[in-house]
């Protein structure tokens, strides 16, 4: 901003002016500044942790892979256990009738979870951005006997909370079985995000 003052005597009106100006120009920068600031805390984190985003998923089918409603709220779609490579993880949870066992479910819910983050960061630009992850909703592909989906989907938690920590990343949370999902995966998982203005 460049304010051009003629010469000669200023008045006090004058003065009252140019200062009223650029205190109004400065208020403009520091306001923009601030807009385009990313604080990238919880990006650091992931650094600390070692841990690395896969990348952002695509729908698999015809629908959206998040919906914003109500300014502040982000409804994130079901997201599968892929693995950064793009590998998907697959299979039955159930180790009483030959299914996969339950390590195998928790690994499969943390990266369904890490996928969730990914949109997150996708949709955002700054995971800082996250006001509270508010509930996280899991259906994990399980055979008849098997009654532990809530171990399954610890591991979605689990790394929610590693991200995000106490209060934002702490979360309500569903866990249901079912006897198949698409692509036989192992789990899908869907999330509710408040979101910073």
């Amino acid at each position: 901003v460049i304010f051009i003052i003629s010469g000669g005597t200023k008045t006090n009106h004058d003065k009252s002016i140019y200062s009223m100006l650029l205190r109004t120009a400065i208020n403009r920068v520091a306001s923009r500044t601030q807009a385009s600031k990313r604080f990238v805390h919880v990006e650091r984190r992931l650094e600390e942790l070692g841990i690395e985003l896969p990348p952002a998923p695509a729908p698999k089918a015809n629908y959206n892979i998040v919906c914003l409603a109500s300014g502040n709220m982000l409804y994130i779609s079901g997201h599968l256990p892929l693995k950064a490579d793009g590998s998907l993880i697959v299979g039955r949870i159930g180790p009483a009738s030959d299914g996969e066992t339950i390590e195998h479910g928790y690994e499969a819910a943390r990266h369904a979870g890490l996928n969730l983050v990914s949109t997150m960061k996708e949709q955002l630009g700054d995971l800082d951005r996250v006001e509270q992850v508010v509930k996280v909703f899991g259906i994990v592909n399980s055979t008849d006997d098997f009654k532990s989906q809530h171990l399954v989907m610890d591991g979605c938690s689990d790394v929610i909370m590693e991200i995000f920590s106490k209060p934002v990343g702490y979360h309500a949370r569903s866990a249901i079985g079912t006897n198949t999902l698409p692509l036989d995966m192992s789990v899908e998982i869907e999330a509710i995000i408040q979101v910073k203005p």
